[in-house]
């Protein structure tokens, strides 16, 4: 699978896709899923945005048997351009069993590089059967909370972004009471989310502010979308239990069952070999 946006420059593209191929080669792994995040994939990018691709990738069986502990990330040189590194699905599973919302979102990004149809969805069944709701949210007020906090002491207007996409999936969650995993960038997410009158238009006009100033830039915020930020966490806050850790007891053992069944399958492979490619 790739689905790559005609507005995103060629030449960077090429140049992912040579790292990719690289890592594969150097690390002896295989690229499952590739894809964009950050504000390209969030829907609310700047003119001088860097490309922030993530990837999930599976070693040979025999890998997974050794002695010696192997590192669960695979990073590439970072600069102002480029932001390529990935994560073991070992390592990804896990953190999905413990209520970590990004592997979900990686899975479910607009912006494909490449990838394994079938392992999306398998993984995207997993998470939708064995995520902790309470986990998820918990995990969104944690990731809006710090960047109110950045946006207080910077001024720097991608810090709210960072805020309110969050506080937009809690409601989308709050509102549709599904396990269904909710959509990862920011216009969907608000078009699914019934905001209150006129909060739609203000989404919009900022988002198209941003798309004019450069990252680290600073705009002002309207207070009606400082408000709203603060009263879905606020309201998010209160759902969550006084006192449980996520996903634990029964339910926590059969999340951690279907996750190694996953994981399994994914290096099931008797001969542990690894095509690249």
């Amino acid at each position: 699978m790739r689905n790559i946006p005609a507005s995103m420059d060629p030449d960077v593209v090429r140049a992912i896709d040579a790292r990719l191929d690289r890592v594969e080669e150097e690390h002896g792994i295989r690229v499952l899923w590739a894809i964009e995040s950050g504000s390209r994939a969030w829907g609310f990018p700047s003119p001088d945005s860097d490309y922030d691709c993530r990837f999930l990738y599976v070693r040979r069986a025999g890998d997974y048997l050794s002695l010696r502990a192997r590192r669960d990330v695979v990073e590439t040189p970072l600069d102002k351009v480029f932001d390529v590194n990935g994560w073991d699905v070992r390592k990804a599973l896990g953190l999905m069993v413990k209520g970590n919302a990004t592997v979900g979102e990686w899975l479910r990004s607009p912006i494909v590089y490449r990838g394994d149809v079938a392992f999306r969805d398998d993984l995207l069944a997993l998470a939708e059967d064995v995520v902790d709701q309470d986990a998820l949210r918990k995990h969104y007020v944690h990731v809006a909370r710090n960047n109110l906090a950045l946006l207080a002491s910077s001024g720097v207007t991608k810090k709210f972004f960072y805020a309110l996409r969050p506080a937009v999936t809690l409601r989308w969650m709050r509102l549709r009471e599904t396990t269904a995993p909710p959509p990862m960038d920011l216009p969907t997410l608000a078009a699914g989310s019934a905001l209150p009158e006129g909060l739609g238009a203000l989404v919009d006009e900022l988002i198209g502010r941003k798309s004019r100033i450069r990252e680290m830039g600073s705009i002002v915020v309207q207070d009606a979308l400082l408000d709203f930020v603060e009263t879905e966490l606020r309201t998010a806050e209160a759902m969550l239990p006084d006192s449980r850790s996520p996903g634990t007891g029964e339910a926590r053992e059969r999340a951690w069952t279907l996750a190694e069944a996953a994981f399994r399958r994914l290096i099931g492979d008797p001969s542990g070999a690894v095509t690249a490619g």
